[in-house]
């Protein structure tokens, strides 16, 4: 499975994970709608601090952390919350989402 954004193909891995990080809004917007997912300001806002995080970190954070820095980022944003943006789990399709690498498994953070 491969993306296509302005004529450019990005690479994926078999779970539809980009292999290279892509911070543009086309590529966020493309896998998005593969997804099935309408974006949103709040999916936005977690589409961001995923990234920052990734250029931080060198990965993204794991659900509970994630969790934790959201719901200081939206006042009142809960797990229930962040699972009605990325059904799939915020963590992980929200990072896919994101145009970002398939995050690490639980030993990995």
């Amino acid at each position: 499975m491969a993306y296509t954004v302005n004529g450019v193909e990005l690479e994926t891995d078999e779970d539809g994970y980009l292999l290279e990080p892509n911070y543009g809004d086309e590529a966020v917007q493309a896998i998005a709608q593969a997804e099935g997912i309408a974006l949103g300001d709040d999916h936005w806002k977690v589409v961001r601090y995923l990234h920052e995080q990734y250029k931080e970190h060198g990965h993204t954070p794991n659900f509970r952390t994630m969790l934790k820095d959201i719901a200081a980022l939206m006042p009142g944003c809960d797990s229930k919350a962040l699972y009605d943006l990325f059904p799939l789990g915020p963590a992980k399709q929200g990072a896919r989402v994101a145009g970002l690498p398939k995050p690490f498994g639980k030993a990995g953070y």
